[in-house]
């Protein structure tokens, strides 16, 4: 079973995506529409569904984590942006995976904004959202990316 800050950051990866390929939304509009989304019927049926088949429930997520999530990297967008542009030598940020693009900042914020988050947990959080959610080549290159951070960055804890 996953737990709570993890389905939390699967869960503010999810709500970035949807406001990278629908920048009308900010992160409040995108938040609201997540949560009324997972406490309507749905995520009823999805809890009952993971009872009658024997799986686990799914954690339920950190709220708090997600909203911070959400709207820190909603807020420092543009300076992750050219973070990531300097660190990826050979890609442009919107030529990108939107899931790994959206992995990349989650984890970049977190470096940079979240201290009391070990680095190990970062990359190796953001290393499962990319095998999850991402492309076959994404947890490498998440892991690439976020390695050449904490070390052009300089970042220590």
């Amino acid at each position: 079973m996953v737990g709570p800050r993890r389905r939390a950051r699967e869960i503010a990866l999810q709500v970035l995506h949807v406001m990278d390929v629908s920048p009308e939304l900010d992160a409040d509009a995108a938040l609201k529409r997540t949560f009324e989304h997972l406490m309507s019927d749905r995520g009823v049926v999805e809890e009952d569904e993971a009872r009658e088949s024997g799986d686990a429930l799914p954690a339920r997520p950190d709220r708090a984590l997600v909203e911070e999530l959400v709207r820190g990297v909603g807020a420092r967008r543009e300076e992750l942006d050219e973070i990531l542009a300097g660190l990826s030598r050979n890609w442009r940020v919107e030529r990108m995976a939107v899931v790994e693009r959206n992995i990349i900042r989650l984890a970049l914020w977190e470096l940079k904004y979240a201290p009391a988050v070990p680095i190990n947990v970062v990359i190796n959080e953001a290393i499962e959202l990319a095998k999850r959610f991402g492309t076959s080549e994404g947890a490498a290159f998440v892991n690439g990316l976020l390695d050449r951070a904490v070390t052009e960055l300089e970042i220590r804890r």
